[in-house]
């Protein structure tokens, strides 16, 4: 029980996997008082065909709410102790459909009965508690349809992470990073230009001096991540160079960047920020709708081979 007080909400999953086999080692013993071979996994799809006699294994599968292989495991074990029958269909011979045996039907009576006596004793065991656990397992359920575990602790994480990231200004000292971080993405997909080397071998030059600016996100005194703030003309900044380290991606360091970059821009008197971008990095272009941007026309020829989408976003 130390493990369970210690983790508290982390186990639950492993708390509920506890109870469960708890309650079916003395479900167990329950069927031995009505005097019933029967193992308590099975009930959920036994009860399922006696009350639906000639429903096909999908239809099943979806009823008790199993996988169709799960099912149809216990469908192989009630046939071998002769519960039930599985056939063709008569309109459809590629579906099987499952009835009871005479030996089924002649327990079914017994199972009704047990299962009313069960129903009892549970309302009455969930009687002593203070909480009803039927109705916060509903509860449970309901809201894990609407948003699943997994997404729910990628949520934690990432805010926790957010929160350690700091978005840095660009000093001589962060070159090598912001040099590497860019060449990293770009070699992985298409290739170096010259107009690449440009900007990354002499960012002061290229990108600092005519009224640009570039940002960095530094996370456990590393940096993962950068972009760049190109001044196009007096009311128009570019969005560019943006990358994040194959070891930082999926916290939404990108998102976090390009909306420094974008209250950067605004600061900076800019009515629009404009970007290009190749529609074979699908994340990217998603990163960039999300951001606000939107595909145009109107931008001048790119000088880079890769690029097959402008797009902007007006500030005003």
């Amino acid at each position: 029980m130390n493990f369970f007080k210690q983790l508290g909400p982390a186990a639950l999953s492993s708390r509920l996997r506890r109870l469960s086999e708890l309650m079916t080692s003395q479900a167990a013993d329950v069927y031995r008082l009505y005097n019933l071979s029967f193992e308590p996994r099975w009930f959920p799809v036994f009860y399922t065909v006696a009350m639906q006699p000639g429903q096909h294994v999908n239809e099943i599968a979806e009823s008790v709410g199993h996988t169709h292989a799960a099912v149809s495991q216990v469908l192989k074990e009630l046939m071998k102790h002769g519960l039930i029958t599985v056939q063709r269909g008569e309109l459809d011979q590629r579906r099987s459909v499952v009835t009871l045996t005479d030996a089924g039907k002649t327990i079914w009576p017994t199972l009704q009965q047990q299962a009313s006596d069960v129903a009892q004793a549970t309302d009455a065991l969930l009687a002593e508690t203070r909480h009803n656990l039927l109705k916060a397992i509903e509860e449970m359920e309901y809201a894990l349809a609407q948003s699943t575990l997994a997404f729910r602790v990628k949520t934690i994480r990432d805010q926790r992470i957010a929160s350690e990231v700091q978005i840095l200004t660009y000093t001589p000292q962060h070159q090598p990073d912001f040099k590497q971080l860019n060449v990293e993405w770009i070699e992985q997909y298409f290739r170096l230009e010259p107009a690449d080397l440009k900007a990354l071998d002499h960012p002061e030059q290229y990108i600092l001096e005519p009224g640009g600016q570039i940002l960095l996100a530094s996370y456990q005194g590393q940096i993962v991540g950068t972009c760049a703030l190109i001044k196009m003309d007096s009311e128009t900044y570019e969005l560019a160079k943006m990358a994040v380290s194959p070891r930082a991606q999926g916290f939404g360091l990108g998102f976090r960047l390009g909306e420094a970059a974008i209250n950067l821009a605004r600061t900076l008197g800019a009515k629009r920020v404009y970007l290009e971008s190749n529609t074979k990095l699908e994340p990217a272009i998603n990163l960039y709708h999300k951001l606000g941007f939107r595909k145009t026309v109107a931008g001048l020829p790119s000088p880079y081979e890769r690029c097959n989408i402008q797009m902007e976003l007006p500030l005003a």
